[in-house]
């Protein structure tokens, strides 16, 4: 009877703080974005769920004075970055990313002064820092790679930076060298090839879907390959009435909210039923609810790197209409 009452009230607590954030949110004038693999109490409050390309548009577009970020630092800086003026604030300030930490700014500054006769075109994955974009030709998303790729110069060599799996797969796909900065995101690669096996024959009616952030071995055993934006879509247009997600586990809950007729199961790892994002899982309802009311913590950026920055990202934007 205990623990019953105890769910009961921390039921009672989320539904307060959700309606407590959707007031906040209209006196505040803010927009809620989510990323995919926050937890569903955010994602339902949200006014966007999306992956990161999805979000730097809604980003780019709205006219709210407050954005709210829920998902990992580098998302606030690019929010911040298309829009300087407005206030920019995430859950929790120490939601970061291991792929993004892959690469340094500093690094990559060295990198290309020492590489300086290549003239390399640098192609950056979006998950990383505001310092990186400012180095950067022209920004990519999971969902744009490719066609970010297609429409590089010719003329120039590529250096793809952070994301070694995700640049490996885009030359695949579009038969266009590049060099690789060898970064990699700590999530997609705990899926290995044991573990995929093991899924295809613990479910061997599902389709396996995998992000392009894992390693050859495990996208070479899935049946699609795309962004989690693009999950949606093929999983919706799919005749398979069952599909093994591999990647970040909070994107199963909006699967499971847009396509509710089908199943969706965690991709397995080595050790584990399910791949969870550490910093992701950072921010909470209740961290949400603090960064609407307080406005904090905030995203500031000096402008001469946001400006910088930003002609990056407005590359990727304008290329990817």
């Amino acid at each position: 009877m205990q623990t019953e009452q105890l769910e009961r009230k921390a039921e009672m607590d989320r539904v307060d703080l959700a309606s407590e954030i959707v007031r906040l949110k209209q006196e505040r004038n803010a927009v809620i974005l989510a990323h995919n693999y926050q937890i569903k109490e955010i994602q339902e409050v949200a006014d966007f769920v999306g992956d990161s390309l999805g979000l730097s548009v809604k980003a780019a577009e709205t006219e709210a004075d407050v954005i709210v970020f829920c998902g990992v630092h580098f998302m606030g800086e690019t929010a911040k970055i298309l829009n300087p003026s407005k206030t920019v604030v995430i859950p929790d300030l120490n939601a970061g990313c291991s792929l993004s930490d892959s690469c340094p700014a500093e690094k990559l500054d060295d990198f290309l002064t020492e590489h300086v006769l290549k003239n390399y075109f640098v192609i950056a994955y979006i998950n990383c820092s505001a310092g990186v974009k400012a180095l950067a030709d022209v920004i990519c998303t999971s969902g744009n790679a490719v066609r970010i790729v297609q429409a590089a110069p010719v003329d120039r060599p590529i250096l793809f930076v952070p994301d070694q799996n995700l640049g490996a797969w885009v030359i695949e796909q579009t038969g266009r060298p590049m060099d690789l900065w060898q970064g990699s995101c700590y999530v997609h690669m705990e899926y290995t090839r044991d573990s995929i096996e093991r899924a295809r024959r613990e479910y061997p009616d599902a389709e396996i879907v995998a992000h392009p952030e894992c390693p050859q071995a495990v996208r070479l055993l899935a049946d699609e390959v795309c962004s989690t934006e693009k999950m949606i879509a093929y999983c919706k247009n799919s005749f398979a009435t069952a599909f093994v997600i591999v990647t970040e586990e909070g994107m199963l809950h909006r699967l499971r909210r847009e396509i509710p007729n089908k199943v969706f199961i965690p991709g397995p790892t080595d050790h584990c039923a399910c791949a969870e994002c550490r910093y992701m899982k950072l921010n909470t309802l209740e961290k949400l609810y603090h960064s609407l009311r307080d406005l904090t913590p905030e995203i500031t950026l000096d402008e001469p790197l946001r400006k910088l920055a930003e002609g990056s990202v407005r590359r990727m934007l304008e290329l990817s209409k």
